[in-house]
């Protein structure tokens, strides 16, 4: 038997000389052929114990030649390690096309993990040349630790190997030809650690037909089992940047050394088959159709977002150009924006509340070649824009039936009829051009001033986020994993729960109905009973109001016998949150009595997880739901770090707190005061890529070290959690979850009233908006505001019927028809805001001008926020009693 020799070159291995671990797999690529086995070479080397070769039973025959001079020393004086590699015997090569070749049990559960990967049928090289070593900051060093093997649930057929993902780096897991995404298991602190009582999970809410028995219409189209795409694990895009602000050019992926934020890079398409190789039969999306659940698989879904893919290719979709889609939460939505990234565009959520100019801005910025529209309301709002499209090619509209038919625009059926005139092989092609450090999504949100910024994202920012934030959730587990769609797809937190996370993990998504938030919502969650629970402030506020509202009118026994037990549950959460797993006398009862009930009528019964983020939430509504026994864990993060940065979860919860970073992440505090409150910026591979085409935004939000600066104040206790204390920028941020600019709203104001001197607009943590006003008046000699209105605001005041001189005048009498004036002007503005959420509700006039002596206004006049919200703090509650 022949031979075969392959020298190698020290500087191309990682050796472990703590496990005593010599990975040698990516210098035998050519060997993949065949059957492969390893030897314990032990007594040849006396220093390297074991090759790391999955042992499954398909094996060739590794020998690594050396001895005792081969120690790490010798390293230095340039000693060459030579792997001997045997062609497959002949029984050998009959087992690998047989598959009679017996395998051997596992012997522990690490080991039958560490067997149960694919492989495809080419293996990346160690040294590749696209595969540059990313930037690691010096400040996390301390990030390195032990890697676990990679785990995975499915069925094993081929040996899983090892690659070199960057020079230096640790050697990743990974599977070429199947795009399975493995990475190596975190060591993470086990979410579940309170000894509660144990509780049967209630059996499934009826479903007629049951899951899985029925699938959405195929109106007679021929359905096509997936099309396997032999697409390699990517390397990564040359790249020596950062940051950029074009997105057709890639970046550096912020790659740890070892641990987590090592792991390999996987591209969106990677990712997804993954979940259809591990949950292929499971159902993916729900949706009620005429009453009934309508399911998809995620082998269905992976197939439509193929068509749809190509689909878009037929539309003309060019590369890096926009897919915007405006519409509530459905399949829809995910097809469509998965199907523009599988043919190369970009993902662009609009919010439904849109004006038609805010839709324009969005679809030009990210020269949008489809627009995928929900119904006729939304429709209109484009077709009165289009014309100031230049790159629009159709628009398709998902729900309903046209209207009126135009030239370029297609129903959701005929959209995707027209991917069958379009060959699997160019969308594949397509696909096999994508790079994880290539952007592929674009997240739109306000700054303090200007228009809405492009928040570029990448394939690693989305597949490396979702498992790594997955993972914190303990959503590993094995377990029934089903969710609720409803929050805004346009934003972030909702992207990465509703699709990336969902995926990752073969959660079930389903679908609320489009008046969720104006009350449908617990009738879903009633049927669905989800087993995490995401929502923002705003939702958590309408359920305690709604409950206390229904409390009050309960009888005096119930209202005490919930009073006592409400009482027992926030001290037994308390103690909890403190590692105390004692619970007070009653427990028990009160959770059968009040806590059980309290979860089954929120359909919350088999939730483990209630989420919050997008705003912050009030100490008030958190120890309301603690009471109840249901904890509230809050998320913090940003669109700009893809959603998640700090994640609290019951092994990790301190109420007001963020939790702690995920693994992988790090925070820093720049310029921190002597309470260590400093800015809070974000590191790791969670973090954007940079704005579209700003230049001057991206620079300010990403220093020359990559950390990205977040605009929030905060702090770190002494066990490590983070605490958001206030804000840098002036951007509010309701408790729906809505960033507001507010200096655009101000300065609308007083454009449409001339009469207004100051306009602040409240509402941070706020239900609504509101605004406070001061009218114009003259000055004294020292500069002080008198009671006096200017002459252009008595002019104003005669052009409404009103002879008012003084400022006294109109805040004693209430001069209805300057008030009227001044409601109007109101109304001009929130005609042109992009949003309800941006809508102004309720405002009045201060009975005193702001002035630099007032404390109101700084030297340079710029307004005060703090210092005026301390001194009106009454007027302001008044708005929201």
């Amino acid at each position: 038997m022949s031979v075969n020799s392959v020298g190698v070159n020290w500087d191309q291995l990682e050796v472990d000389q703590t496990e005593s671990f010599l990975d040698i797999s990516p210098f035998v690529r050519e060997f993949i052929g065949s059957p492969l086995t390893t030897s314990n070479p032990a007594s040849n080397t006396g220093f390297f114990n074991d090759v790391k070769i999955p042992q499954n039973g398909n094996y060739s025959h590794i020998v690594v030649n050396g001895g005792n001079s081969l120690m790490q020393e010798e390293k230095k004086a340039g000693a060459v390690l030579e792997i001997q590699v045997e062609p497959p015997s002949s029984e050998d090569q009959e087992s690998l096309t047989t598959g009679s070749r017996e395998k051997p049990e596992p012997s522990t559960l690490e080991e039958a993990d560490l067997t149960s990967s694919v492989l495809g049928d080419t293996i990346l090289a160690a040294k590749d040349e696209s595969l540059e070593q990313q930037v690691v900051p010096e400040q996390l060093s301390s990030l390195s630790g032990k890697e676990e093997p990679p785990r995975s649930s499915s069925p094993s057929r081929v040996p899983e190997f090892s690659c070199v993902t960057e020079e230096d780096s640790v050697l990743e897991p990974c599977a070429e030809g199947a795009d399975i995404h493995q990475v190596p298991q975190q060591q993470d602190q086990p979410c579940g650690t309170r000894d509660k009582e144990k509780v049967d999970a209630p059996p499934k809410p009826p479903r007629s037909p049951g899951l899985g028995d029925l699938s959405f219409p195929t109106d007679g189209k021929e359905v096509l089992e997936p099309t396997p795409v032999q697409v390699p694990v990517p390397t990564l895009a040359p790249s020596e940047m950062m940051w950029t602000i074009k997105r057709d050019e890639p970046v550096k992926l912020r790659i740890t050394q070892s641990g987590p934020g090592s792991e390999t890079p996987v591209t969106v398409h990677q990712m997804f088959q993954h979940a259809v190789e591990q949950y292929g039969e499971t159902p993916a999306l729900a949706v009620k159709k005429e009453g009934q659940w309508a399911t998809l698989t995620f082998r269905e879904y992976y197939n439509e977002c193929r068509l749809a893919a190509k689909s878009f290719l037929k539309l003309g979709l060019e590369r890096y150009h926009g897919v915007g889609i405006l519409g509530f939460n459905s399949p829809e939505w995910f097809i469509a924006g998965i199907g523009s990234i599988l043919a190369g565009g970009l993902a662009v959520g609009i919010y439904t509340t849109n004006s038609p100019e805010a839709c324009q801005y969005v679809a030009d910025n990210c020269e949008a070649n489809v627009l995928v529209v929900e119904n006729h309301k939304q429709l209109t709002k484009i077709l009165q824009v289009k014309d100031q499209l230049p790159h629009l090619k159709a628009i398709v509209q998902y729900k309903d039936e046209l209207q009126e038919k135009q030239p370029n625009l297609y129903t959701w059926k005929e959209f995707m009829e027209l991917g069958k005139q379009i060959p699997d092989a160019q969308l594949d092609d397509v696909i096999r051009s994508q790079k994880a450090n290539q952007c592929c999504s674009l997240i739109y949100t306000s700054g303090t001033t200007g228009q809405p910024k492009g928040v570029m994202l990448s394939h690693d920012n989305l597949t490396w986020t979702a498992e790594a934030a997955g993972k914190t959730a303990n959503l590993e587990n094995g377990t029934e994993k089903c969710i609720i769609s409803y929050l805004p797809l346009s934003h972030i937190a909702a992207q990465l729960i509703d699709i990336w996370i969902s995926m990752r993990f073969g959660a079930t998504t389903y679908f609320a109905e489009p008046d969720a938030l104006k009350g449908s919502l617990v009738n879903t969650m009633r049927e669905v009973r989800p087993t995490a629970f995401m929502a923002v402030p705003r939702v958590w506020e309408k359920m305690q109001e709604k409950m206390q509202s229904q409390a009050s009118k309960s009888s005096l026994v119930k209202r005490k016998v919930a009073e006592w037990a409400k009482y027992i549950g926030l001290q037994a959460n308390y103690n909890f949150m403190n590692g105390n797993q004692t619970v007070p006398w009653g427990y028990m009862l009160a959770n059968n009595l009040v806590f059980k009930k309290v979860r089954a009528a929120l359909g919350l019964d088999r939730c483990t997880m209630c989420f919050t983020g997008a705003a912050p939430i009030t100490k008030d509504t958190l120890e309301y739901f603690m009471s109840l026994n249901l904890p509230i864990y809050e998320l913090y993060g940003m669109s700009e770090s893809t959603g998640p940065h700090a994640v609290s979860n019951e092994a990790a919860f301190r109420i007001m707190s963020c939790g702690k970073e995920i693994p992988g992440c790090s925070s820093k505090l720049d310029k921190p005061d002597e309470e260590g409150n400093g800015e809070i910026c974000f590191w790791g591979r969670h973090v954007f890529m940079g704005y579209l085409n700003m230049v001057d935004k991206t620079e300010e939000a990403l220093d020359q070290e990559g950390w990205l600066h977040s605009g929030d104040l905060g702090k770190h206790d002494p066990e490590g959690f983070l605490y958001v204390t206030g804000r840098i920028k002036e951007l509010i941020i309701t408790a729906g979850g809505e960033n507001i600019p507010p200096v655009l709203i101000e300065d609308a104001v007083k454009e449409e009233l001339p009469i207004v001197s100051n306009a602040m607009l409240i509402g941070d943590k706020r239900k609504f908006l509101c605004m406070l006003l001061t009218l114009k008046c003259n000055v004294d000699d020292d500069g002080e505001p008198t009671d006096e209105l200017t002459p252009q605001s008595k002019e104003f005041c005669r052009q409404t019927g009103c002879r008012a001189s003084r400022l006294s005048e109109i805040t004693s009498k209430n001069h209805l028809p300057v008030f009227k004036a001044i409601q109007e002007g109101i109304d001009r503005v929130n005609a042109k805001a992009t949003s309800n959420a941006q809508k102004i509700q309720k405002w009045t006039i201060l009975e005193k001008e702001f002035s630099i002596s007032g404390g109101e206004l700084g030297p340079t006049l710029k307004l005060k926020r703090p210092v005026v919200q301390k001194m009106y703090k009454d007027q302001i509650e008044e708005f929201y009693s």
